[in-house]
């Protein structure tokens, strides 16, 4: 069975929102979906996954601290998440306040790690990003996110 896990680092809620509305899209294209806080993962755990899909608030254009811990942890396991898919998502307090850039350095982390990111030609090109809590819109495009990264999984796995 293809798992992917969602992490997601959340104060307010609104991050965990978006992990939540994105595992929904990845159950619709059938696969196992995991759902948890990133202070809760396990470095040794992303090796059970085929695909890992990362959100954090925006803090100074960066992911989160939290979030960072897990990817500064997993270098233990450099090399051995290679080949697996990778995506990212934030949630940020305001226009403008660096969400891409926080996208931007999850998804670097996982390129470190060998892992292989898509983008998207038409909206959200880095990953889903809401200002603040997600509204309709943030909301079906992490569905949609969610189910593309499940598709990309089954094609390099299925």
């Amino acid at each position: 069975m293809l798992k992917i896990l969602i992490g997601y680092y959340s104060r307010t809620g609104n991050t965990r929102k978006m992990a939540e509305l994105i595992a929904r899209g990845v159950k619709k294209e059938g696969v196992e979906t995991t759902v948890k806080d990133v202070r809760k993962i396990k470095p040794s755990e992303l090796l059970q996954y085929h695909g890992i899909i990362i959100g954090s608030p925006t803090y100074y254009g960066l992911m989160a601290a939290e979030v960072k811990k897990l990817f500064d942890d997993s270098v233990k396991y450099h090399g051995q998440l290679t080949g697996k898919v990778g995506g990212a998502f934030t949630s940020s307090g305001g226009v403008a306040c660096g969400a891409e850039t926080t996208i931007l350095s999850i998804l670097k982390a996982f390129l470190i790690h060998g892992m292989i990111i898509a983008g998207d030609a038409s909206a959200y090109h880095y990953g889903p990003a809401a200002l603040e809590a997600p509204d309709k819109k943030v909301a079906v495009a992490c569905e949609i996110y969610g189910h593309k990264i499940a598709r990309l999984t089954k094609k390099l796995f299925g």
